[in-house]
């Protein structure tokens, strides 16, 4: 035998007016608009979004002005940063301009030795023609 018993029409019917009533009879037991409990109520909800509001605010405020402080330190590291980025190309540049004239002095130094020893060689020929001593041999083509 089941143990679940199937309502009929009637019964649901009846239940589903009960359901009805009951709501009604608590929408009736609802204090009114003036009552001091809702007003109570009312302005309590009230200072409470009114808190909320102001801290909000505040946390608005002091975001904005972290936001503020973090550009300013962000713009004097962008600073630096490019003020370091400029004395390292100028030390650059200066080690450059330092490396070129170091060798172009050991270039004119060089050309300068090379020149000795040309006069030097071209001293020795002179010398030679004016002794007027012996010719070396000619060589063999």
């Amino acid at each position: 035998m089941a143990l679940y018993k199937e309502q009929d029409i009637f019964e649901r019917r009846n239940a589903a007016n009960e359901a009805k009533r009951a709501m009604l009879e608590r929408f009736k037991a609802r204090p009114a608009d003036d009552d001091p409990a809702v007003l109570a109520r009312r302005a309590e909800r009230q200072a409470i979004l009114e808190a909320r509001e102001r801290r909000n605010a505040e946390k608005e405020r002091l975001r904005q002005e972290r936001l503020a402080r973090e550009a300013i330190e962000r713009a004097e590291r962008e600073a630096a940063e490019e003020a370091a980025r400029i004395a390292a190309e100028e030390a650059a540049a200066a080690e450059a301009k330092a490396k070129e004239a170091e060798e172009m002095e050991r270039i004119s130094r060089l050309l300068a030795d090379e020149a000795a020893r040309k006069a030097k060689r071209d001293a020795r020929y002179a010398a030679r023609k004016a002794r007027g001593g012996r010719m070396p041999p000619p060589r063999p083509l």
